[in-house]
């Protein structure tokens, strides 16, 4: 029987996500718990496994963006057919085999696809996402170069879809319909090569890697990403720097961050508190701690992980900070669990320290380490990035002293962290030098009061003026 396969909802916010890579090639057997594909998340990349076992049949290419839910497979038995559009097996011979088109996606009328091509002589089982309209009169307009490159790699353009002026395919068009195939079908593979993906070869050639010594992990020895970065650790994630004259989508991260910063600044009444704090005392203990620490394995906290405790201690004596607001009011949180962000190329992460106030300042400082080290790379968990109450940024590293954050939904606060540096304090008639920075607590004032925000912001001055109290 054929078993469909859903895009999973990962994390209670997830709306969509994009398959960023088949992992295995349409028509392979796969087996209960094989990774199936690599899903681009608002907040991670993640591979989705395979939740029963049979022959794959992909109903869309790689690179589409789709909401959670989406049918974007079938897994079959030996001899079965994917399912017709209303949901009916389809009888074998009956000519509906991979070669048919998939059934039809947010209403596109299954009848109007081309059929699916075949690339290289293998049956791609693959039907372009959208009909193709191209020509005029039934014939079919494609510049010289995209004939060219579609002969080369065996392409029907009557599956891909012209983009040039009229609908003309141009060979832009080929090369993106063969990069969205799955599995190695795309690109060839040289006799007595390595099966591997478009992606992965493009990533090995990007880091100099020989695919021939590599070991592949997947179904039959396929090269996946993650035996690339076997051999070679992924360098940190840098998106292509944007540049004049370039359209930046609003989507995956960078969309998820628009919508919530605009439905954020809709739907509360949000002003910001700057607030100096002295912070002499926490360099001078953190300046004892690298010495008196630095042949234990107890972990040295920076000035951030500090601030980190002084926020979730001072919650616990002003709840109001910590709450959300419902349609029948405010309520107070019982658990602080702790979001600092993260800044990423192309947008940020929230990771979570849950029971934060519970934490003595080195377990905290190892969390916090460890949480920001996974979203840099890409492999943090979504429910690490779930039910913050509170949340804290900083931009000191950049410079900034005061600044505005933006609460994330849910929340009633969140507290900025400027950068430290001097001050001058007066003994007498005498300028001493001092350490401060200012913090900067947006709040939402249909919850919280200015006061109440003010007053929370002088206990964390307190905590931080005696810091002793926060390695516990």
């Amino acid at each position: 029987m054929a078993v469909e396969v859903l895009l999973p909802k990962i994390g209670l916010t997830m709306q969509e996500g994009t398959i960023d890579e088949w992992l295995v090639p349409a028509g392979a057997a796969v087996a209960e718990g094989d990774a199936l594909l690599r899903l681009a998340t608002d907040k991670v990349d993640v591979d989705v496994e395979a939740e029963a076992g049979g022959l794959f049949h992909p109903v869309v290419p790689a690179g589409v963006t789709v909401p959670t839910g989406a049918l974007i497979g079938w897994l079959l038995a030996e001899g079965e057919q994917p399912p017709d559009p209303a949901g009916t097996p389809m009888p074998a011979g009956s000519g509906a085999g991979a070669g048919a088109a998939p059934p039809a996606l947010n209403g596109t009328d299954a009848g109007a696809a081309t059929a699916v091509t075949s690339v290289n002589g293998t049956d791609t089982g693959v039907a372009p996402a959208v009909p193709s309209a191209n020509g005029t009169a039934g014939r079919l307009l494609s510049s010289p170069n995209a004939r060219r490159v579609a002969t080369a790699a065996d392409v029907d353009l009557t599956a891909v879809r012209g983009t040039g002026p009229g609908g003309r395919i141009v060979s832009e068009d080929v090369e993106e319909f063969l990069a969205a195939l799955p599995g190695d079908l795309g690109t060839p593979v040289p006799p007595g090569g390595t099966s591997s993906s478009p992606l992965v070869r493009k990533l090995a050639k990007e880091r100099g890697i020989d695919l021939s010594e590599v070991n592949g992990t997947g179904p039959g020895g396929r090269i996946r990403r993650s035996d690339l970065d076997a051999v070679t650790p992924a360098p940190p994630h840098r998106g292509a720097a944007p540049r004049p004259g370039d359209v930046v989508p609003l989507t995956g991260m960078r969309g998820t961050i628009a919508r919530r910063m605009h439905a954020s600044l809709q739907e509360m009444a949000q002003l910001t508190h700057g607030y100096e704090v002295r912070m002499d005392a926490v360099v001078s203990l953190r300046d004892r701690l690298k010495e008196e620490w630095a042949d234990s394995d107890l972990p040295v906290p920076s000035l951030n992980d500090f601030l980190l405790k002084a926020a979730a201690l001072a919650l616990r004596e002003h709840p109001l900070l910590n709450a959300t607001v419902r349609e029948d009011g405010i309520h107070l949180l019982d658990d602080i669990h702790l979001g600092f962000a993260v800044a990423l190329p192309g947008g940020l992460m929230v990771p979570v320290i849950e029971d934060a106030v519970e934490l003595p300042l080195p377990e905290m400082t190892r969390r916090s380490r460890e949480l920001a080290q996974a979203a840099r790379e890409g492999r943090i968990s979504p429910a690490r990035l779930e039910g913050a109450t509170f949340t804290v940024t900083s931009l000191g590293g950049y410079g900034v002293d005061f600044f505005t954050p933006v609460i994330n939904p849910g929340n009633v606060a969140i507290l900025g962290v400027g950068r430290l540096r001097d001050g001058v304090e007066w003994a007498d008639d005498r300028p001493l030098r001092t350490r401060v920075l200012t913090l900067s607590l947006t709040f939402d004032h249909r919850a919280v009061d200015g006061a109440p925000a003010a007053e929370y912001l002088r206990t964390l001055g307190d905590l931080l003026s005696r810091p002793l109290r926060l390695l516990v």
